[in-house]
């Protein structure tokens, strides 16, 4: 793995990244929410782009894993506008994404901003709307009662808090439903036992992206976090598809 270095916002602020060097276009890894780039599919992107010597940048959102800055004051706008200014900074050329979980939401919104840019996507359980369809209705009362909802954490021992700013600007960029302006060759992993976010999720956003190269790949009993050694392969196998490897 390279060695961790660090991006300086606008602001002053330290993004946390990791970046390899290689030929042809940069694969970036979105990480899903309160995750960072050290998760074991990230890693497996990273050691596949070292290894076949493609270019590929892991980063840290601002509040996540090594960057500086407070969980409780991100938002969907930031961390995109984060993002986008890190792959002007870091990469050249074409870009494929690949999105986690709610990194398949900033997905859309990155891969809507870079345009030409964007050569292909990959979701992995991708969560757009999940402001949407992922809080039952007591539970929003909550957020915009209190500011803030805490929820039992499957993945850890500490609660996961979704903050109002955080809601509310994700209700802001909604986007199932209507056309999505993306035209690059998009493939969807999603388990059939995902009990975080709907299998038919990724349906519907297939139904709404502009592109006609998209594909859905569903893995029966596959979970949400797809990270068993099939799934992982899945992934770079599709990874390898996209970017050319």
């Amino acid at each position: 793995m390279a060695e961790t270095r660090y991006f300086t916002r606008a602001d002053g602020l330290h993004l946390a990244y990791r970046k390899s060097e290689g030929e042809g276009l940069t694969i970036v890894f979105l990480p899903g929410y309160m995750s960072d780039m050290a998760g074991g599919k990230a890693s497996a992107v990273f050691d596949w782009a070292v290894e076949n010597g493609r270019a590929c940048l892991l980063l840290d959102y601002a509040g996540c894993g090594l960057s500086e800055g407070d969980f409780a004051d991100q938002t969907l706008s930031i961390w995109r506008d984060d993002v986008l200014a890190m792959i002007d900074a870091l990469a050249d050329g074409p870009v494929v994404l690949i999105g986690s979980s709610m990194g398949g939401w900033l997905m859309l919104l990155v891969g809507l901003a870079l345009g030409d840019r964007l050569a292909g996507m990959i979701g992995i359980a991708p969560a757009p709307d999940f402001t949407r369809w992922g809080f039952t209705d007591a539970q929003k009362e909550m957020i915009a009662r209190d500011g803030v909802l805490y929820q039992d954490n499957p993945y850890g021992p500490e609660p996961t808090p979704t903050w109002r700013r955080l809601y509310d600007d994700g209700v802001a960029h909604e986007m199932l439903g209507t056309e999505i302006a993306i035209s690059c060759p998009v493939r969807l992993l999603h388990g059939q036992a995902d009990a975080d976010v709907p299998w038919k999720i990724s349906l519907k956003l297939a139904e709404s992206l502009r592109s006609d190269d998209v594909r859905v790949t569903l893995i029966k009993n596959g979970d949400h976090r797809l990270s068993r050694d099939a799934d992982v392969g899945l992934l770079l196998a599709t990874v390898a598809e996209l970017a050319g490897g």
